[in-house]
């Protein structure tokens, strides 16, 4: 969150944050948006570990609905996202994942790429459907996996991309510089 506004405010991304909520009580996210004068907020996501209850669901789209916002970008969110909530923002939910999907989704994906031996991994920035790490991948970034890396310098250099790659990807959003057809999808001035 902390590089996309952060890019909102260089003008390098020609956009506005209309809200930031997080399902973690006390968040940094908080105190980052609040320091920087926006909205922010915690919704608790309800009785499931890995996913909004059907109350806080319904929080969450009312209260991005309220805001009127045109992408729902997430960052640090670890629950699957279903039906209702992809359904309100159609092919409008973001997310970037910490390797070069489909190679290792899911949790602590730097681990997996350091354990499975690969010399390049990465990030993606991907849409949201109703898999775990599956959807249409909106842009990568490579990151090489040196002999030397441990589980932590890998997820520093993978963040250090991911905090490049983001914004590039949500400015080309913004300017409809992506085309999305089913999962391929198009840069018109990549």
């Amino acid at each position: 969150m902390a590089a996309i506004a952060d890019a909102c405010t260089l003008g390098s991304l020609p956009v506005d944050i209309a809200v930031v909520l997080t399902d973690v009580q006390g968040a940094g996210i908080l105190d980052q948006a609040r320091s920087r004068f926006m909205d922010a907020e915690y919704i608790p996501p309800g009785k499931y570990r890995t996913k909004l209850d059907e109350i806080s669901e319904r929080l969450y789209i009312d209260r991005l609905r309220a805001a009127k916002v045109d992408l729902v970008v997430l960052a640090g969110f670890m629950r699957i996202l279903k039906g209702e909530f992809l359904n309100a923002f159609p092919q409008r939910v973001v997310n970037i994942h910490p390797s070069l999907l489909p190679s290792f989704p899911g949790l602590e994906a730097w681990k997996q790429a350091l354990d499975y031996g690969v010399k390049v991994t990465g990030c993606t920035v991907h849409l949201v459907d109703q898999g775990i790490d599956s959807g249409a991948i909106l842009g990568q970034e490579t990151v090489p996996v040196l002999d030397s890396d441990s589980y932590e310098t890998l997820h520093e250099r993978i963040q250090t991309a991911e905090r490049r790659l983001y914004p590039e990807v949500i400015h080309a959003l913004a300017e409809k510089r992506i085309q999305i057809a089913g999962r391929k999808t198009t840069w018109t001035d990549r």
